[in-house]
Formats: structure tokens, C-alpha cells, sequence
């Protein structure tokens, strides 16, 4: 059994790839060809905003967005220690200062009651309404951003936190690498904050053959500046350049795959709503916390990821579904604030107790949207889950 199942998807598209593929080696354009373009319109109507910047990967994407907004020394970036490392890291290559906030315990996004006190304690410079950095000199930082991640597939609470942001006049970046196709009161993922980034690393719901990402904005000076950025700060021409920027264009190879992909990428999604549900279902009796979907949402899922009692209830079910040819996977066992790359910060154990419990209990199930109503059972019926 695959955790991911990318072969039964290729087999059912290898023609239209191919085709893709053997257009992109007869123009020769590697670099930023057409097809870059076709996928950047296409992607931008599917989310319902005005533009889409093809990236060379969802880290590229955050770090372009954050570069937009000259984001640097000084600032105070606030997101969750519940995430992939490139969230937080983005913000402290710039030499920005990440602020983490805790988790919602039912979906495992940011909470915004927690993230209103941390933008609180950094305004009024006080450690005591809001765990902060302890080695960082807090009366020299200014709340400038928040990055909100869509966990597993989940839009975060943004019916809360975009009024939020706009009264605390802080640049809102969503971090859509897992929630690409997702959901909330009706909008597509990628369409909050002032940027949204997604990724195209091919675990991803919509995942290329390599890496990729993209920013969508609806802001017709920030496009401008995204293009420019992805390119070295490009200008008019290739050796104008009006600002400090990256290397970070989208492969014309990764596009051409993307659009065959693509294609079939809606019908992929309501496959996986099946999944989810046929999973909800089967486990609804076990011992395990399943995930919540609130109203007026819709997830991606990237990942089914469930809650054990404790970290040896955990360790046991995945060394029984081990021996049963069962995978599993721990999205993420060590939260961010307690990496040893973010240790020049001085967080401790304990200061996101939410985040820190879940991540001893949190692992995560096969899916896909080719996972057979057969593998189901198997994993559903696995007397470890009861």
C-alpha cells in the first residue's frame, strides 16, 4: 500500500504528460516558456484572483511574498510552530523575528485568540500577555506580518483573522502549500491576505514532478514586484535590475506537467472528499481523535492525520499497521519553537502547550485520491484503533 499513490494518477494522464512534455523540447523555451504563463492564468481563475506568479517552490513563494513587503530586521512575523520548517524559516532568512503563536486544538491551524494576544504583547512590549522570544530585544520589534498556514489541507480561521490583520495593520501572507483546491465560506484557498502561496512538491494535492510553487494576488503593484523579484529584481530588460531579488522561476517543464495535471485536479479533490469520508465513517468508533472539518469549509487533504491517546499509543499503532504493510507518516513530530534552528530565539517547553501536545500524538494515514474502498478497510478495521 502507498502512502501516496502518484503512479496510478500518471498512468491515467501519461499521454496528455508526454504530449505536454514533447511541446516544451520542440519550442525550446525551458526558461519561463508559454506554458508558465497558461498555468499561471489558469490557476488564477480557478482561485478567483487577479494574478498568479509561477515560483521555483512553496518556500520561494513565501520568501518572495515576504520580500514584497520588504519585510527585514526589526519586524515581528507571527505564525505557528505546527507547521514544515519553511514557514518560519522564510521569515528568519530575512532577518525578521518569528513569533509563534499556538494552535487551535480541533483543527491545528493558528488560533486567533491566541494570535490577538501575541500581536498585543509585541505592541505593548510585554512578556507577560504572550509568550515571546526571550532572546530577542522586544521593545526593538514592530508587529509588521502574520503567515497563516492551512494545516493538512484546512483554511485557517480567515473570517477571523483578516479583520484582525486589518486593524492591526499587519500584512496577511497565506501559506496554502497543503490547501490548494480547499475551502472557506465559499472561497478558494490562495485568495486571503494580501499574498497566498501554494506549492507544487509533488506530495502536494496539486504536485508537479519536482519542485514548484506560486504566489496569487489580487494587487496590481504587488504582481509587479513578484515578477520582478522572482528574476533577480529584474527590470524592463535582463540586465536592468531595480531591486535585490532571487532565482526563483517556475521550470516551463513543471508548468507543462502542472497543466496535464490540472485537468484532472477538481475531480481529484471530490475523490478525496470520498476518501475523507469513508475514513470518517470507519473510524468513528475508534479511540483515536479524527479531524474536524467546520462548517462552511472544505479541505484539500493532503493528509488524514489523527490523534493518539499519547505517544506510546502512537508508537504502537504504527509498529502494528507497520507489520500489517500499512504506512504511516508524523506530520510534525517536534514543533518549530523547539528546533535547534530556531534555539537563538529562546522559546522553551511550554510556552505553546497545544502544539506541543499534539505533536507526541499527531500521525498521519494513507491518502490519496486513489486509495481503494479495500485498503480502506483494511486500515479502518485494524483491531490497534479500538
Amino acid at each position: 500500500m502507498d502512502f501516496i499513490d502518484l503512479k496510478t494518477q500518471q498512468k491515467r494522464i501519461r499521454e496528455k504528460i508526454d504530449e505536454r512534455i514533447r511541446t516544451v523540447l520542440s519550442h525550446g523555451q525551458y526558461i519561463m516558456g508559454p506554458e508558465v504563463k497558461e498555468l499561471e492564468d489558469k490557476l488564477a481563475q480557478f482561485v478567483g484572483v487577479k494574478h498568479a506568479i509561477g515560483c521555483a517552490s512553496g518556500t520561494d513563494a513565501l520568501l518572495l511574498s515576504l520580500m514584497a513587503f520588504q519585510i527585514g530586521p526589526g519586524d515581528a512575523v507571527f505564525t505557528t510552530p505546527f507547521t514544515f520548517v519553511a514557514t518560519a524559516e522564510a521569515i528568519a532568512l530575512l532577518g525578521a523575528t518569528p513569533i509563534f503563536v499556538d494552535i487551535d486544538p480541533v483543527t491545528y491551524n493558528i488560533d486567533p485568540v491566541h494570535l490577538e494576544a501575541a500581536i498585543a504583547a509585541v505592541s505593548q512590549k510585554n512578556r507577560k500577555i504572550y509568550p515571546l522570544p526571550r532572546n530577542c530585544n522586544v521593545s526593538q520589534l514592530s508587529a509588521r506580518a502574520v503567515v497563516v498556514v492551512d494545516l493538512f489541507g484546512l483554511p485557517a480561521y480567515y473570517h477571523q483573522i483578516e479583520p484582525l490583520a486589518r486593524k492591526e495593520g499587519l500584512v496577511l501572507i497565506e501559506d496554502a502549500a497543503q490547501s490548494f483546491g480547499a475551502e472557506c465560506f465559499g472561497r478558494k484557498a490562495c485568495s486571503f491576505g494580501h499574498i497566498a502561496c501554494t506549492s507544487f512538491f509533488p506530495a502536494k494535492p496539486l504536485g508537479g514532478y519536482g519542485d514548484g510553487g506560486m504566489c496569487f494576488t489580487d494587487d496590481d503593484h504587488l504582481v509587479h514586484i513578484l515578477r520582478s523579484l522572482r528574476v533577480h529584481g529584474q527590470g524592463t530588460d535582463r540586465y536592468e535590475h531595480i531591486r535585490l531579488g532571487i532565482n526563483a522561476r517556475l521550470d516551463t517543464l513543471q508548468a507543462a506537467i502542472l497543466l496535464a495535471k490540472f485537468e484532472i485536479f477538481p475531480e481529484e479533490i471530490e475523490m478525496r472528499q470520498m476518501v475523507a469520508a469513508r475514513y470518517l465513517a470507519s473510524l468513528a468508533g475508534s479511540r483515536l481523535t479524527l479531524p474536524h472539518i467546520p462548517a462552511h469549509f472544505k479541505s484539500a487533504w493532503a493528509q488524514f492525520s489523527v490523534l493518539a491517546e499519547n505517544s506510546s499509543h502512537r508508537r504502537e499503532i504504527q509498529d502494528y499497521l507497520a507489520s500489517q504493510g500499512i504506512p504511516t507518516a508524523i506530520h510534525y513530530p517536534l514543533p518549530l519553537h523547539l528546533q535547534a534552528a530556531f534555539s537563538y530565539l529562546g522559546y522553551e517547553r511550554g510556552d505553546f502547550p497545544v502544539a506541543e501536545d499534539v505533536a507526541t500524538r499527531i500521525f498521519s494515514l494513507p491518502m490519496h485520491p486513489y486509495l481503494t474502498d479495500a485498503e480502506q478497510k483494511k486500515i479502518g478495521t485494524a483491531p490497534i484503533f479500538y
